[in-house]
């Protein structure tokens, strides 16, 4: 028999996995909209490391607004990985990530002015 402390328990978590899940739905965007959105919505960065046989990259990033994302160091898998030919350690770049799946995957990088 179940104690009524761990079905409180358990009411408990479900209720937060429910709020979880209905603040953290967006809505999916569609190709049209996607590539409606302008340079202007690329994120700032600078690149930490750039590992190719793992096809990723380090970022150091600002906000990144599409993602609701706040600002923080982090590893991004690239979509194309002639993308990290463009760049190394160090550089300034302005970036586009999105997400795909579990992942979050860098689709465009330009080295900043």
């Amino acid at each position: 028999m179940t104690s009524p402390h761990t079905l409180l328990l358990l009411a408990a978590l479900l209720a937060g996995a429910v709020h979880a899940q209905s603040h953290t739905h967006t809505p999916a965007s569609t190709p049209s909209q996607e590539a409606a959105q302008p340079a202007a919505e690329l994120s700032e960065g600078e690149v930490r490391k750039v590992d190719k046989d793992a096809k990723k990259i380090s970022i150091k990033h600002g906000e990144l607004k599409n993602l609701d994302m706040p600002p923080m160091s982090m590893v991004f898998q690239v979509k194309d990985p002639a993308l990290l030919d463009k760049v190394k350690a160090g550089d300034k770049i302005r970036f586009r990530a999105e997400k795909a799946g579990p992942a979050f995957v860098v689709t465009d990088i330009q080295l900043a002015n």
